[in-house]
């Protein structure tokens, strides 16, 4: 089996303030978000990496680059990992939205939801992120990879694998810096970790 460890991007400006930023360019950490990218050097290791990949966003790129330093890998930049693409609502505060008819689909029944002005559905970014993780998976048999990707997206990938109904994934949290571990390849799948906090180490 392959361990994927799916880590959150750190803290920015649109997080700490309630912003939706999707696709939004040059969104980058803050300070705090910048140590937490420097603490994960240390929380992870314990963990021998195979390989790191990224979503291609410099929010996720800036997090991973502190422990892809510290190990001398390079970081693989992966579209597959990016962010849910929130179309028409890019860059609003979620304040703004939760009073819009739309909200109430995306949180109690995101499998029929569709972002309005050319979003992505719930369904196919859930696909996209799965595809994804199969193919790394299979790219590192018996390996650890890094994947520094976003919220939603960890969390329809652990939904996926627990085999929750998608519209139960917002019942999942996933902090910023966090660590989720999926065991991927022949076999049962199953979650190792999520949302995790501490530091990591693995038997290998």
């Amino acid at each position: 089996m392959t361990l994927i460890c799916l880590i959150r991007h750190g803290e920015n400006e649109y997080t700490r303030t309630g912003k939706l930023a999707g696709w939004t360019e040059n969104v980058v950490l803050n300070e705090a978000g910048r140590q937490q990218a420097q603490n994960l050097v240390e929380r992870l290791k314990g963990v021998r990496f195979k390989a790191l990949y990224s979503s291609p966003l410099a929010r996720a790129r800036e997090t991973a680059a502190p422990l892809a330093a510290a190990r001398g890998l390079e970081v693989r930049l992966e579209p597959g990992l990016g962010e849910v693409q929130f179309g028409a609502w890019t860059g609003q505060s979620l304040k703004r939205l939760a009073r819009t008819k739309l909200w109430r689909v995306v949180q109690t029944r995101p499998s029929a939801m569709q972002f309005p002005g050319g979003g992505e559905t719930m369904r196919g970014a859930q696909l996209r992120l799965v595809d994804t993780l199969e193919r790394l998976a299979a790219a590192h048999p018996r390996g650890i990879v890094g994947a520094f990707s976003h919220s939603d997206p960890i969390k329809l990938a652990a939904a996926y694998y627990l085999g929750m109904p998608l519209d139960l994934f917002q019942r999942l949290q996933i902090s910023t810096a966090s660590v989720t571990v999926l065991a991927l390849g022949q076999g049962q799948p199953s979650l190792v970790k999520l949302n995790d906090s501490g530091p990591l180490v693995f038997k290998r």
